[in-house]
């Protein structure tokens, strides 16, 4: 299976066709974004952080690194990372997140595992 391109960006950005396959990586849809605004190709709920570590995280800087290795573990125990890969089918996505810090998120964590995938 030939990997794809990711990047990442927050789904409060414009679409760009550059985006490719436009992928939103939460759980919960975003605040006071519409579906046309959004422009979601696919939403994979299901790679998202589970809710009791999410909702621990909280996107607290000092909790981040905890969070990425948890989080990594339950990418690993799932097979939601290989299905999405499956769906995109090489071509190239962009992971898409609400939360507000661009480099404190788990759409960080989660392009760098699918990245390290065989």
């Amino acid at each position: 299976m030939r990997k794809p391109g990711l990047t990442i960006k927050r789904v409060y950005e414009a679409p760009a066709e550059a985006d490719g396959i436009r992928v939103l990586v939460d759980r919960l849809w975003p605040r006071g974004m519409t579906k046309e605004r959004a422009a979601i190709d696919i939403w994979a709920k299901d790679i998202a952080p589970s809710p009791d570590l999410r909702k621990w995280f909280d996107h607290k800087p000092e909790r981040f690194e905890p969070f990425a290795e948890s989080y990594r573990k339950e990418l690993a125990a799932s097979p939601a990372p290989m299905a999405l890969l499956a769906e995109l089918h090489g071509r190239h996505a962009t992971l898409l997140y609400g939360a507000h810090d661009p480099a404190i998120n788990h759409a960080v964590v989660l392009a760098a595992y699918l990245k390290g995938l065989p």
